[in-house]
């Protein structure tokens, strides 16, 4: 059954008309069709699908980075969702040092998370 999935996996890949770079690559020679066998399916996966979950990962990181710091605790911040004043912010430069810096902010009460300049 597993080697199954496998061979359905390589030939789905291969038919995919969003990731019309793996078969022309497979075709022109520049993919061995023995690397195929083993490609993972990030290896296998269209530039456009890379930077996706890039994308994701990255988001997933700094989500994880800010539940970890305690942040600093205030009443002066009110939760859009249940209305109360018991938030917790981080503020971080995320882009150039030119532009402010972004707040984001926590609700201690609901679990409600937004982010603002």
């Amino acid at each position: 059954m597993k080697y199954k999935n496998r061979v359905r996996s390589r030939v789905s890949n291969l038919r995919d008309v969003k990731n019309p770079g793996l078969r022309a690559n497979v075709l022109k020679g520049i993919i061995e069709p023995s690397r195929i066998a083993v490609m993972t399916a990030d290896e296998m996966a269209s530039e456009e699908m890379k930077k996706l979950r890039m994308k994701f990962t990255k988001e997933a990181i700094n989500d994880h980075q800010m539940a970890m710091t305690s942040g600093t605790k205030t009443d002066l911040l009110k939760c859009g969702k249940c209305k109360k004043s018991n938030c917790t912010y981080n503020q971080v430069q995320t882009r150039s040092a030119d532009e402010p810096m972004t707040t984001f902010v926590y609700c201690n009460e609901c679990g409600h998370r937004w982010k603002f300049c």
